[in-house]
Parts: structure tokens; sequence; C-alpha cells
């Protein structure tokens, strides 16, 4: 049975956990092979394969977004979360997604082209300048990059970001220090982000995504 928790996504209780889903904008179409249900009116979201569907699993209390928002994704990949993003915001939302590998914008061009509330952006997120002219301010910030900086990038980007809005950083600890403890990392993270921004939530994304923890931020 699913139960709608906010609005396009749903969560169904199993005997093997909590299984999440999101209102299919293109019904009866799938974007990575993900299972679909309700006569494809639903994808079911990886917990595996995605940073935002493993904090779902480990207990994130809302996913703060809604129909006709406006996401600047850092580090969009081929378009796995983004696409479920994408199910949310809907047609009236837009996601512009950036990244900076040339082969994987190649696929998420192929998505947006079914897509169309996703706007691809080849460029490096460490340097925002580059896409100021193209990027409005936006309701919601997501960044999921692995580079040593990756604290540094977020906060660059948060002028894109209203005030008063949330973000949230996947930070993988062994790009930032392979052989550090990672609580310390983590702990360090937070710190970092305090100077800028309210920390809301976070927690570990183990045994989801290995090494990784998710923070949930408010710009002040």
């Amino acid at each position: 049975m699913f139960q709608e928790i906010q609005t396009g996504l749903y969560v169904e209780k199993t005997k093997k956990g909590l299984v999440f889903w999101t209102e299919n904008l293109l019904p009866g179409q799938t974007v990575y092979d993900e299972n679909l249900s309700g006569n494809g009116a639903l994808r079911q979201w990886s917990l595996k394969k995605s940073k935002i569907g493993a904090a779902l699993a480990k207990g994130l209390p809302r996913l703060p977004l809604q129909k006709g928002d406006v996401v600047l994704y850092l580090g969009a990949s081929t378009g796995t979360t983004v696409s479920h993003l994408s199910d949310i915001v809907g047609e009236k939302g837009m996601i512009f997604a950036v990244e900076f590998s040339f082969f994987m914008l190649r696929r998420l061009v192929f998505l947006a082209e079914k897509r169309k509330n996703i706007a691809p952006i080849l460029a490096d997120a460490n340097h925002p300048e580059i896409y100021v002219p193209y990027v409005c301010e936006v309701d919601f910030l997501f960044q999921d990059i692995a580079q040593k900086n990756q604290v540094e990038i977020f906060l660059k980007n948060l002028c894109f970001l209203k005030n008063g809005k949330q973000g949230m950083i996947a930070v993988k600890a062994k790009s930032i220090d392979v052989v550090a403890d990672t609580r310390k990392i983590y702990e360090h993270v937070k710190k970092q982000l305090e100077k800028e921004v309210k920390i809301l939530w976070h927690r570990q994304l183990d045994p989801f995504e290995k090494d990784h923890c998710l923070f949930v931020v408010e710009k002040r």
C-alpha cells in the first residue's frame, strides 16, 4: 500500500523495509531500469544509486521540494537522482543540472530531450561564474561532487539559493581525506557549514552509500 508523504513522493512499507516512489512525469517510461508500479504511474527510487534516496531510507523527515520549484543540481552525472527530482517538481518546475564530464552530460542531454524540465549545463561547479548568466535564483540546491574541496564548492554556489530556502550536500569523506577517520571529517565539515548556513539535519548514509554523509542546510 502506497502512502503519499508529500506531493509526488510516496512510501511503501514492505517486509524488506521502506520503498520510495515518485509520481512518474512520463507514465510508463523508465530512466535507469527502475521498477514501475500503478501501470507505470510510479517509479521506484533506488536507495543505492541515489544519495537522496539513501537519505530518505535513513530517516530524512522531508524533502524540501514541491511542484513548480526551481533546482540547481551540482554533479548531475547521468541523471538518476535528477530524474526523480524532475518527477517531483513537475512540468512547471525546472532543474539546472550541472555536470563536468562530457560523457556523463551526453546521457543527461538524452534524458532532457524527453523531460523538458531538465536543463543540462556542461561546467565545473567550482566556477559558478561560468553559468551565472544561465541560472536564476533557485528554491533548492543539491550537490553530489566527489572532490577534496566539495564543501567550498557548495558554499560558492549558495549565491543561487533564495534566502530561507534549503539545500543538501552529500559529502564523500574519502575524497576529502582517504586515511582520516570519517567521523572527524564529518565533524570538520559540520563546522565549515555552520559558519555560513543553519544545519537542519545530517546523517551518515551507510550501508546504502559507504563513507557518505548528507547534510540538510538552510540559507540565512
